[in-house]
């Protein structure tokens, strides 16, 4: 369970903000997008979209397009921001370097309480 307050684990929070980055690049996002974009199977990303169908917080129509709801849209916002302060102070304030911190932010982002990141987020402000 992720410590940003919801019931979805990291890697349904990994599908979800790659659905965000890809929508934000191109409208239309398909199953196809996401495993190329996490470096994973089709059948894989087909089942973490059922379960995040399920969930409510992706629709998919059959070889369709995928479309965050609300809900889903505010959990990957979340995380995107999340990912986005954390590889900046990793980078910014410890001079890691960038693919490092990619790599550690992404890890991160998932475990940080939601008091430390609030702290995090004033701090880098």
């Amino acid at each position: 369970m992720s410590l940003s307050g919801n019931n979805v684990t990291a890697s349904l929070e990994d599908y979800l903000e790659a659905i965000y980055f890809l929508y934000q690049k191109k409208s239309e996002v398909r199953i196809t997008d996401v495993a190329r974009e996490l470096d994973i199977s089709k059948p894989s990303v087909n089942r973490a979209i059922n379960t995040l169908k399920k969930q409510g917080l992706v629709e998919h129509e059959y070889y369709g397009d995928l479309k965050l709801t609300e809900k889903g849209l505010k959990i990957a916002c979340d995380v995107a921001e999340r990912h986005k302060i954390l590889k900046a102070f990793l980078t910014e304030k410890l001079g890691v370097n960038d693919e490092t911190a990619e790599r550690e932010a992404c890890l991160i982002e998932h475990n940080i309480s939601d008091d430390t990141m609030d702290r995090l987020r004033l701090f880098m402000k």
